[in-house]
């Protein structure tokens, strides 16, 4: 594990909505974000919070969670209430690509990829817990997120990976060989071999994470794969996922009733194609709480988070 440096954040810039989950860079440097009233915002001149431009593209009438930008001004979206979504960023229009998979609603799509042979790979967190009570999920730790398979052309998603504990972020690997899956309630990041020998088999990728990772972010092959981590590790949650059953779903039924309270420590973590971490960065007492999405744009690391109502820029890490 790298030695941690400090996340130094340089400015706050609000964008006249809640939550902005996810955060992506486009090729001029501007961010897009989903927001908690439905709204999909591309955000340019984030260096001026003061003149920054923030313009509503669509509106997927849920709630978007995590994004990927397509080469012929399209976006993806995994949206928490409706499925998997393309989105025309010209006109704005909304298409469903799946809202099921073998008969069952898509409850809670969270990150999604695309990759050069056309097909689309995306992460369900649960299939007990909607995203209302995503902390059900981390405190029963049901083990029940997915990794699924939209091949170009279809409409019928495929499981490839199950049992993964709240799958969240993804990221593709060196040469479109594998994928990174963030498992949040594992505090680890998964491999998911898509060539070779190992074609179609998950493994250990990067464990032991320093905090809980969410979404993730690649700006290209070359380089690193940035991790948001939504808050520190918590012991006495460690212990009670080795609890039986019974006692972890006692827990989650209390959990989702209380108020929760976001952690000061927020962070991120960037990893290589071997899954060495190169980079931790850690803020403690931070104002700006519940780091969910991480970007490079416009010099800076950009965050996002489920609950603030804007992001936040940051010193990016000197290289390595």
């Amino acid at each position: 594990m790298a030695r941690s440096e400090a996340l130094l954040a340089r400015r706050y810039v609000a964008i006249g909505g809640r939550g902005p989950e996810d955060v992506v860079a486009d090729a001029r440097g501007r961010v897009l974000t989903g927001v908690e009233d439905g709204r999909i915002l591309r955000l340019d001149g984030l260096l001026d919070p003061g003149s920054a431009r923030v313009e509503t593209l669509a509106d997927t009438g849920g709630r978007p969670l995590g994004l990927e930008l397509l080469p012929d001004n399209a976006l993806l979206v995994c949206d928490a209430e409706r499925g998997l979504l393309r989105v025309d960023l010209g006109d704005g229009s909304v298409r469903v690509l799946a809202d099921s998979v073998a008969g069952e609603p898509l409850r809670f799509c969270s990150n999604v990829v695309a990759l050069s042979d056309g097909s689309t790979y995306f992460t369900v967190s649960s299939r007990r817990y909607p995203l209302g009570q995503w902390l059900g999920d981390i405190v029963e730790h049901t083990g029940t997120g997915r990794l699924l398979r939209l091949a170009p052309d279809s409409g019928t998603p495929e499981v490839l990976l199950e049992g993964l504990q709240f799958a969240n972020g993804l990221a593709p690997g060196a040469a479109e060989s594998f994928l990174v899956i963030a498992e949040t309630g594992a505090h680890r990041l998964t491999r998911y071999w898509l060539t070779g020998p190992e074609a179609g088999r998950g493994e250990p990728f990067a464990e032991n994470l320093p905090g809980m990772p969410d979404n993730i972010w690649r700006a290209g092959p070359g380089g690193p794969i940035w991790v948001a981590l939504v808050g520190p590790r918590v012991p006495p949650l460690d212990l009670l996922h080795r609890a039986p059953d019974a006692v972890r779903h006692t827990a989650a039924r209390i959990a989702v009733h209380a108020p929760y309270r976001p952690t000061g420590t927020i962070g991120a973590v960037a990893v290589d194609d071997e899954g060495h971490v190169v980079h931790h960065l850690v803020a403690r007492r931070s104002p700006f709480r519940m780091v969910t999405g991480v970007c490079e744009a416009a010099g800076h690391l950009v965050l996002g988070s489920l609950r603030e109502r804007g992001v936040a820029l940051c010193e990016p890490p000197a290289p390595k």
